[in-house]
């Protein structure tokens, strides 16, 4: 049986929705996972969207289903990307996990695996307090978490600027104008084919 994996994320002017594309190629390296794609609901309005160029923006990825959060039963694993709001995740990303108390009850999600990557305006802009403080309800929740683990070593990387950290992949937006750079999309992917092989390996222990 496959195991199943679910990518979750919100992207405003669709820097994580690039991010989100690698991740995904990531997942699929790995023989016998599926990938599925979702966005967490819109809270900012249709207005105020138009007036800062989003509205445009999110034309490109309008495609990807609204996750329901019964829908959440149906992973093994699950990679969530927000962008960074003050070194928190944002407001879309806190809205939908906190409608997840009836299937916390019921611990539906203790022993999954749960990761996370952002995305930030500058260089320090938050990117490794975002992931952190997202962990924390990952854990609430009972999940296993899993980062970047060193082995990947472009986040060592002194030749450019970059994103990219043990918690998890991530990139510089640079007020919106810089999209995700080749570094960082192929940390993104290493993080996707990582979370997938962990997945697949709890997964199949379980069932023996």
């Amino acid at each position: 049986m496959a195991t199943k994996l679910q990518i979750i994320f919100y992207s405003m002017y669709g820097h994580i929705y690039r991010m989100t594309e690698a991740i995904a190629e990531g997942v699929r390296e790995v023989k016998d996972v599926e990938a599925d794609i979702y966005r967490v609901p819109e809270l900012v309005p249709d207005e105020i969207l138009e007036k800062s160029g989003a509205k445009e923006a999110q034309k490109a990825y309008s495609h990807i289903p609204i996750i329901q959060v019964d829908q959440m039963t149906q992973a093994d694993a699950y990679i969530f990307g927000t962008p960074t709001r003050f070194g928190n995740m944002c407001s879309q990303m806190r809205n939908f996990l906190d409608q997840l108390g009836g299937l916390w009850m019921k611990n539906s999600f203790v022993g999954k695996v749960g990761s996370v990557y952002t995305s930030t305006g500058s260089q320090h802009g938050g990117q490794e307090t975002t992931i952190t403080s997202f962990h924390t309800t990952l854990l609430h929740l009972g999940m296993v978490i899993v980062g970047l683990p060193y082995s990947e070593r472009r986040q060592m990387t002194m030749e450019e600027i970059s994103g990219g950290t043990p918690y998890g992949a991530s990139t510089i937006a640079g007020e919106g104008k810089r999209m995700p750079s080749e570094n960082e999309l192929a940390m993104a992917r290493y993080q996707g084919k990582h979370v997938a092989e962990i997945a697949k390996a709890l997964k199949q222990g379980r069932s023996k």
